[in-house]
């Protein structure tokens, strides 16, 4: 199947990953051969972890919603709900990427920013998260019909700041109320369907150690009480709450995030992917989730992560272009976080899974089309080709 290519210029920009694996992982997701024995049901959790194949996940499900793009399918589905998940399990991913914070009464929902907004006379209010009840939060957008009301159910505005600081309408093609982290362990379906879970923390406050333990501490014990064996991957920006996760469980293993130096800031652990690796190896992290363009700016330092026997994932607006992909794919990183799950997931397959036509050419034969063409297999490179590829690229993609 022919790859699609999409223009740079026309896919969104990314702000997280959000990543970065679980690794309870389901054997019948995963190829044959893997160690399924380590940990409890699962592939070991700190340094030395590797996913056993090129893992695609859908960013905050089937995708992120950007209001700023032109893309109608930026705002397909609300991004972070249950249909979005669903939406995305369709295609052949290995994991959903979303976002946790948990409410003033300690209840783990799904959601992205650190405020929402909304409107009441006029007036446009924002208001934190996690200073909400979960009731306060669960009220702002569409709300589930209630079977023993006669009347609609009531709900508040929901708005939505974008990158360049307007508030715009949250509205999508197909809009479904938000959800907690125990209602999408419960409903997504194949329960195979591994979760990407990004601890959300603001980049803009300091932290204390207990509030960071009491959020993580009613996180796990959702996943604990209802993964009933589908993998898990916990990731962070924050980097204390990326090492109290992996000091507090053993079971699932925990990336670091990193913007690999897109942005400066305080804590220097968040510098630089060498600062990331670092962090990795000290605290017995799994791997690294950076963003893609700081990897193709910085080739060497795949060699270095897969030296310290760490795993390296993705995210950014560059994995939604199929070519970029495969490229990640040859130079080793070990997957990829996305919006565009069809286009991508589809490419990747076709990359990476050999063909049967690609098989009989490799044997000497060449096979042609329907209408006389030659078929072509996909494009393979010399190890000098690659080389030079990854000299190529940082040039490419500087600002």
């Amino acid at each position: 199947m022919a790859l699609k290519a999409v223009h740079v210029s026309d896919v969104p920009t990314l702000d997280i990953v959000q990543e970065n694996a679980s690794l309870v992982l389901n054997p019948s997701r995963f190829s044959a051969g893997v160690d399924m024995s380590a940990g409890a049901g699962g592939i070991g959790h700190g340094a030395g972890f590797r996913p056993p194949k090129f893992l695609v996940v859908g960013h905050r499900g089937h995708g992120m919603n950007n209001f700023q793009s032109l893309d109608p399918r930026m705002r397909a589905i609300k991004e972070n709900t249950v249909m979005s998940f669903n939406a995305a399990a369709r295609f052949p991913l290995d994991f959903v990427e979303f976002d946790v914070q948990v409410t003033k009464d300690g209840c783990p929902v799904i959601f992205h920013d650190n405020f929402i907004f909304s409107e009441d006379n006029g007036t446009i209010f924002e208001k934190r998260v996690t200073e909400l009840c979960l009731a306060e939060f669960l009220a702002y957008g569409p709300q589930k019909e209630d079977p023993t009301s006669t009347s609609p159910p009531a709900s508040k505005p929901l708005l939505r700041k974008t990158k360049d600081g307007k508030i715009v309408r949250w509205e999508v093609e197909n809009d479904e109320p938000f959800c907690t982290l125990q209602e999408a362990f419960q409903q997504v379906k194949p329960a195979s369907l591994g979760f990407n879970i990004e601890l959300k923390f603001d980049d803009h406050v300091v932290y204390q150690q207990d509030y960071l333990v009491g959020v993580l501490n009613s996180i796990l014990k959702i996943v604990f009480d209802c993964a009933e064996g589908r993998p898990v991957i916990f990731s962070s920006f924050q980097p204390d709450a990326a090492l109290l996760v992996r000091k507090l469980q053993s079971v699932y293993p925990v990336y670091f995030l990193t913007d690999a130096g897109a942005e400066t800031f305080y804590d220097s652990r968040r510098n630089s992917l060498e600062e990331a690796i670092k962090l990795c190896l000290e605290g017995g992290l799994a791997g690294v989730v950076s963003e893609v363009r700081g990897v193709f700016r910085n080739p060497a330092a795949v060699g270095k992560i897969k030296e310290s026997k760490l795993s390296l994932l993705t995210y950014g607006k560059l994995n939604n272009v199929a070519e970029a992909v495969y490229m990640q794919h040859l130079m080793g990183i070990d997957g990829v976080i996305v919006d565009f799950v069809a286009e991508i997931s589809e490419a990747v397959n076709a990359m990476i899974s050999p063909s049967k036509e690609e098989e009989e050419a490799e044997e000497g034969r060449v096979l042609l089309g329907d209408g006389g063409e030659e078929v072509k297999a996909r494009p393979q490179f010399s190890p000098k080709e690659i080389s030079f590829l990854l000299k190529l690229i940082p040039e490419l993609i500087q600002h």
